[in-house]
């Protein structure tokens, strides 16, 4: 039987791995998104593990939400990662510092 502790630690997991992502990779950008839809995903199991537990459909109503702004940040941060690789002709991090006004 899966109890709400099985879901949490691989919530947990998940999350220690977005973040170890993101801080032991600062150099690509894509790995940088991945990373945060990783975040977002921990989230949103605890609230779909939180909603199932406690009876309450609300949370997972508000997933939903989630994968919404979920969606628009990755097609957002995808449109322009391909005009600043139009532009610059990389993806790295270090080089997108610094921007022409």
């Amino acid at each position: 039987m899966i109890t709400l502790g099985h879901y949490l630690t691989l919530s947990t997991a998940l999350f220690c791995i977005a973040v170890a992502g993101i801080f032991l990779n600062r150099r690509n950008v894509i790995v940088l998104l991945m990373a945060l839809e990783l975040l977002l995903l921990a989230v949103n199991m605890n609230f779909v593990a939180f909603s199932r537990y406690l009876g309450d459909p609300a949370g997972q109503v508000f997933v939903f939400f989630i994968l919404t702004v979920a969606a628009a940040e990755a097609a957002i941060g995808l449109a322009i990662l391909v005009v600043l690789f139009r532009n610059r002709a990389t993806i790295d991090v270090d080089q997108l510092d610094s921007l022409k006004g």
